[in-house]
């Protein structure tokens, strides 16, 4: 018993430039999915900002003081 080599048959799928009607599922209701992923998890979205805002504000803050420290 020998090796016979087999045909394949290869199905290639390609994405044509001017057809992008797959790509409008993803930015359809886009407003309703934020609210309801920020609706559903909004304590660890504030979670997740205080520690960034208040951190961010306090650089800022120490930044401009430190400015107005070296003025006079």
């Amino acid at each position: 018993m020998g090796k016979q080599p087999v045909k394949l048959k290869a199905v290639v799928y390609a994405l044509s430039p001017f057809q992008q009607k797959i790509m409008t599922g993803l930015w359809k209701d886009l407003p309703e999915k934020i609210h309801h992923k920020v609706s559903e998890n909004w304590i660890s979205t504030i979670l997740l900002l205080a520690p960034v805002i208040g951190t961010y504000s306090y650089a800022q803050y120490y930044r401009e003081q430190d400015k107005l420290e070296h003025r006079f």
